[in-house]
């Protein structure tokens, strides 16, 4: 019996640690996007042309999807947070993993489009586009493992 106490009580609180965790990534990580934001919009209101020139569009849409993947993804984490603790039954492996696929995904996704428009060629983005697939495969699965432990029957 105290064996099972102990690890509901590891349970329990590895489960405070992972959504503390999410909520903590997921506000500073927004608070990064958002201001990266506000950058661009700084560029754009100046008129910069590093960042406004027909030749620099590539460069635009890449900033602004780093922006946009960036602050869904914060958004994202802070809702994981508190969906974690609506799931308790969740497997610890399970949620381990698809927290860390998460943390991947907010890492790899924006970086990826954010690399992607430092350097330009003749109009394709940079090498740094290449880390955006792994981290879209990483944001499939944390949702599918999500969604499947907020199914019917909890892993």
């Amino acid at each position: 019996m105290s064996s099972q106490t102990s690890t509901s009580a590891h349970g329990s609180s590895s489960l405070g640690e992972t959504s503390r965790q999410h909520l903590r990534v997921g506000w500073w990580s927004l608070l990064l996007f958002l201001t990266l934001g506000i950058v661009l919009e700084t560029l754009s209101g100046f008129k910069v042309g590093f960042y406004l020139d027909v030749t620099n569009s590539t460069r635009r849409l890449m900033w602004t999807l780093a922006h946009t993947h960036g602050t869904l993804l914060s958004i994202l984490n802070i809702v994981f947070a508190l969906s974690v603790r609506q799931v308790p039954s969740w497997k610890e492996t399970t949620r381990t993993l698809a927290s860390r696929c998460l943390l991947g995904a907010l890492a790899l996704m924006p970086l990826g489009f954010f690399l992607g428009g430092v350097r330009i060629y003749g109009g394709d983005p940079g090498l740094g586009i290449l880390l955006v697939p792994p981290g879209a495969f990483l944001l499939f699965l944390a949702v599918f493992l999500t969604a499947r432990a907020a199914g019917p029957s909890a892993d």
